[in-house]
């Protein structure tokens, strides 16, 4: 485990943590000393060796099934984890999917299904943390915060995305939704950040690096020439998270190595 232990004593919630960046996240906030709820929507026994790694570490987690887009489903896990842990001082927005199409095909339940997960399912986690949040406050020695609230955004909330409408649009919402609830959050010593990922090697896009032509491909839209893992995006969120960031709200933080500079244009002046 992390010998540092920055975030010990404290309980985190990260939607989506079956897999990919969600777990990467979860797997650090537990090496950093934090009890971890695993939430996942349909794949238990990814959940399961997700919360087994963590034990197995000497951490503390239990997964739990709940689609993010469902209140009832969403306040029934933020019930669990009262009830095992007590409280929630960490929230981690991750899950997220994609349905893509041409805009022109594009069907109303392809764009409501990334609408209500990517973006409904941030409001309803975070309403609900936001009032724990609220209701507990700062708990002296526990964290200079009264709860940190972070969203898992993309890239994609600043480089539009043909074919993507509907993830972009739901990236760009998360943006200004992030923003807004720090603004009104703030007063209540309650943080909320963004985390930009670029490409990172999940299973979501695997198309985009699992052969060698694609990876190629790839890397021309990353100056710094190597794609990214979960466990880039785990350290950032972990340190987020932490007293070390206490002074930071309101922003999203791009881990893209460089996507956002529009390399396209680096040799195009």
């Amino acid at each position: 485990m992390n010998s540092t232990r920055s975030l010990s004593g404290q309980s985190a919630l990260v939607t989506g943590a079956d897999s990919g960046i969600g777990k990467g996240v979860a797997l650090a906030l537990a090496q950093a000393g934090a009890r971890v709820v695993i939430n996942y929507a349909h794949n238990k026994d990814a959940a399961e060796v997700t919360v087994n790694e963590i034990t197995a570490a000497g951490g503390e987690a239990f997964a739990f099934q709940a689609d993010v887009s469902h209140e009832a489903e969403v306040q029934a896990m933020f019930a669990e984890m009262f009830n095992r842990y007590g409280t929630i001082d960490i929230l981690v927005n991750n899950a997220g999917l994609q349905k893509d199409s041409k805009f022109v095909d594009m069907t109303l339940d392809q764009w409501n299904t990334v609408i209500n997960v990517n973006l409904t399912g941030q409001f309803l986690c975070s309403r609900e943390a936001a009032r724990e949040f609220v209701r507990k406050g700062v708990v002296e020695g526990r964290s200079r915060a009264a709860g940190k609230i972070i969203c898992m955004s993309s890239v994609h909330e600043v480089i539009p995305w043909a074919g993507h409408v509907n993830y972009a649009a739901s990236k760009g919402g998360i943006s200004m939704f992030m923003k807004s609830i720090a603004q009104e959050l703030a007063p209540h010593k309650i943080r909320v950040v963004g985390i930009g990922p670029g490409a990172i090697q999940t299973p979501i896009n695997k198309a985009a690096w699992d052969t060698p032509e694609a990876l190629e491909k790839l890397l021309s839209l990353i100056p710094y020439n190597r794609i990214g893992k979960p466990e880039d995006i785990g350290k950032l969120a972990a340190w987020l998270a932490s007293d070390d960031a206490d002074y930071i709200t309101g922003t999203t933080i791009f881990m893209d190595g460089g996507m956002t500079l529009y390399p396209g244009f680096a040799d195009n002046g």
